[in-house]
């Protein structure tokens, strides 16, 4: 029976999680309370506590055939740091994943952006992860990297942030992102894991580029709200990280998985996603 084994099971790895376990996996992984693993053991997923400074027990990667690493690198990646020659020894292993970022192309003239675009990160945070991509790929059996778009999906999206009073409809013009649906990266990793190419990099990402404002705006719509009013980007109360995310300005060429991996996605645009979200409330 195959195992997958997560590092860090986050928001993201979690979906993947419930996706496997309905076709029978078992599934172990980290978090970093116990209170997490409290929620994990009640999914049936074997939890155990890594916070990063430490090394969890050898013992609980034996058996395992799949596994996944999505933890920020901080500086490097800590699954590697404490791991890598457990890792290379496991003969069992037939698949290895990393959940890395589109923030690794450093790209701001609003450009397409393919996996063959040269990556030259503007963010500490893009260079670290640029740096653990290529640290899972040196591995024995090379890690297949998914770059991410900005994740949403239920519970984590602009009707939260709208909810909180936090929703700003920012207007930077010639910006926009793409974004992808938690259950489209499950969907997109199982295919990589039924299709296996170690090595490859794959955007995760929607179809349709658009400003975050649309996102905002759509999303009262469908609340029956008035918008906030737009606000020039100069205006905008973001913190750091935001900031640096809104320094990136391109367009994710999604093809591959689609060629590759057959992947059709579920949400191919936040219009379809933001839908399925409103009327599930």
């Amino acid at each position: 029976m195959p195992r997958l084994f997560i590092f860090g099971l986050g928001y993201s790895a979690l979906a993947l999680a419930r996706l496997v376990q309905r076709e029978g996996w078992t599934v172990a992984g980290t978090c970093r309370t116990r209170l997490g693993a409290e929620a994990l053991t009640a999914e049936n997923i074997d939890p155990h506590l890594f916070d990063g400074t430490a090394p969890i027990e050898p013992s609980a990667l034996k058996g395992t055939t799949h596994l996944l690493a999505s933890i920020p690198a901080d500086p490097d990646d800590p699954a590697l740091r404490h791991h890598t020659a457990d890792i290379a020894a496991n003969g069992a292993l037939e698949w290895i994943g990393y959940l890395s970022t589109t923030s690794v192309y450093g790209v701001s003239d609003g450009s397409i952006v393919d996996e063959d675009t040269l990556c030259d990160p503007s963010s500490a945070r893009g260079q670290r992860r640029l740096g653990a991509e290529r640290a899972w790929a040196d591995l024995p059996l090379p890690g297949h990297i998914f770059r991410l778009s900005g994740i949403y999906g239920p519970g984590r999206s602009v009707f939260d942030t709208i909810g909180e009073g936090k929703a700003q409809r920012i207007v930077k013009p010639g910006q926009a992102f793409n974004r992808i649906h938690v259950a489209d990266i499950a969907t997109t990793v199982r295919a990589s894991i039924g299709s296996p190419a170690p090595g490859r990099i794959y955007n995760v990402a929607d179809n349709l580029p658009a400003p975050s404002a649309d996102l905002v705006t759509y999303a009262c719509k469908l609340l029956k709200i008035d918008p906030p009013p737009e606000i020039p980007f100069e205006q905008a109360v973001l913190s750091p990280m935001a900031r640096e995310f809104w320094a990136d300005n391109k367009r994710i060429d999604n093809s591959r998985i689609k060629k590759e991996l057959g992947v059709r996605l579920t949400y191919p645009t936040y219009l379809e996603g933001l839908d399925a979200i409103s009327t599930s409330k």
